[in-house]
């Protein structure tokens, strides 16, 4: 079950940058600063401010330099010295525009970056914000790993940014400490997988912290990286360049130093999502959040290493999309809740579901909150065979109002385990519906 597209972002069609290009740097006598983060579906969500403005991004050791998407929640955003630029990524799609900003105050609390240099896409299909369920502004990597021992730990949602003179190494028989190259500013890491009964086959890997899939592999048939028979087609996310689809698939085991993953989720994506960019060298695919959230991790791009060690979400079931359906949010919707019984008592009234409320007479309440419509289906699906559209509306989900739930939770609900019967009330054109369907093995 992927919970949301998978964001993954390959290169940036970089002009000569102008005046002298400086780096995120430390409060004076700090040696580390100490960020919390919010893990939505595999993604590390950090606060950043920029010139002044409170946004949102994704850190996302997959992109080279900022990228800026998403902005019309802002009342206002000053960037300097803007010049328009072609932008390559995954997808589908043509290249775009975009706009290149330097010399940029980027702040993540101690952490300073006077002369920043950000992308800025003014598409208004990039936005991520209604399938992750917040807002969320842009992705940031490189720049950040790069000056820092990173040291992200998914159990507890903290990440400590470390003076590299400052870090002792993580030592103990629970870690174990990798090489790691960089390339083109970013990290790899070699691994193996096995595909069915047959020996396991090397792997150079995408370290890609912007990604909510497990891994993706690309097919090479020299190599012995073939689709496994048991697969389906896939919407697999969406990249800067358009849709990105795939075969949806599992692999026997992944190693990673001499940890190892058994009925690992994967994908193998149409190489044609890849566009003009064709310079993969040796690569063989990726590692994305979901799996890279089983463990703790050190990345020490100065020393070119990766220190991980596994943690309480290491061996959680891999999650499928076993309903088919696909969700987001799609503006805002009125619902009205009675907050007073028959005898005129007034109920609890402490909690609240969206930023707007309406109290009429005492007894009813007017709520506006987020609606969550079915952006796509999967054909075949067990929704799909029930009748779900996209463009539906859910309202319910086995008898319980989405509206009382964040998104990451309704999908939750609905792909919960297989022979699970789920029930949706849905609105369409009007009218409200009843839908029912059992949820299935997606490989059987």
């Amino acid at each position: 079950m992927r919970f949301i597209l998978s964001i993954f972002v390959l290169s940036v069609s970089f002009l000569p940058l102008k005046g002298n290009s400086q780096s995120f740097a430390l409060s004076k006598g700090k040696k580390m600063e100490k960020v919390h983060f919010e893990l939505i579906n595999n993604l590390v969500i950090i606060p950043m401010e920029i010139n002044g403005a409170e946004l949102t991004f994704i850190l996302d050791s997959g992109v080279s330099k900022p990228i800026l998407f998403n902005l019309y929640d802002q009342d206002s955003l000053q960037l300097n010295n803007v010049s328009e630029i072609t932008i390559n990524g995954l997808g589908e799609g043509t290249p775009i525009k975009a706009l290149r900003s330097y010399g940029n105050n980027f702040r993540l609390k101690g952490l300073k970056n006077n002369n920043q240099q950000v992308y800025v896409v003014l598409d208004k299909e990039m936005n991520f914000s209604t399938s992750l369920g917040i807002p969320v502004h842009g992705i940031i990597g490189y720049d950040l790993f790069k000056d820092f021992v990173v040291d992200i730990n998914y159990g507890s949602k903290v990440i400590k940014f470390i003076d590299p003179e400052q870090y002792t190494p993580k030592t103990g028989k629970k870690y174990e400490t990798l090489p790691l190259t960089i390339h083109r500013n970013k990290a790899f890491v070699t691994g193996e997988v096995q595909l069915k009964n047959e020996p396991n086959i090397p792997v150079k890997l995408l370290v890609d912290t912007g990604s909510s899939d497990a891994i993706w592999l690309f097919q090479d048939q020299n190599k012995g990286l073939g689709i496994p028979d048991k697969n389906y087609e896939d919407y697999l996310g969406k990249g800067l360049n358009g849709h990105i689809f795939g075969k949806r698939t599992r692999v026997k085991s992944l190693k990673i130093g001499s940890f190892t993953l058994t009925d690992a989720k994967a994908a193998f994506p149409n190489m044609e999502c890849f566009g003009s960019y064709t310079d993969l060298g040796d690569r063989n695919g990726s590692v994305g959040g979901e799996v890279l959230r089983r463990f703790n991790i050190v990345f020490n791009y100065p020393q070119k290493q990766i220190t991980i060690r596994k943690n309480g979400n290491f061996k959680l079931p891999f999650q499928y999309n076993l309903s088919g359906l696909e969700l987001q949010h799609n503006g805002m919707r009125y619902i009205a809740e009675r907050i007073a019984d028959a005898k005129g008592m007034i109920s609890d009234d402490s909690q609240t579901f969206g930023n707007v409320q309406i109290l009429m007479q005492n007894t009813t309440r007017l709520s506006l909150v987020p609606e969550i419509v079915v952006s796509g289906i999967r054909a075949g699906s067990p929704a799909a065979q029930a009748g779900l559209k996209e463009g539906d509306v859910i309202l319910a989900v086995n008898g319980k109002n989405v509206y009382r739930y964040k998104l990451q939770e309704v999908l939750k609900m609905i792909n919960e385990k297989e022979g699970k019967r789920v029930k949706l009330l849905i609105e369409r054109l009007n009218k409200d519906l009843v839908f029912s369907f059992v949820l299935e093995d997606v490989f059987e």
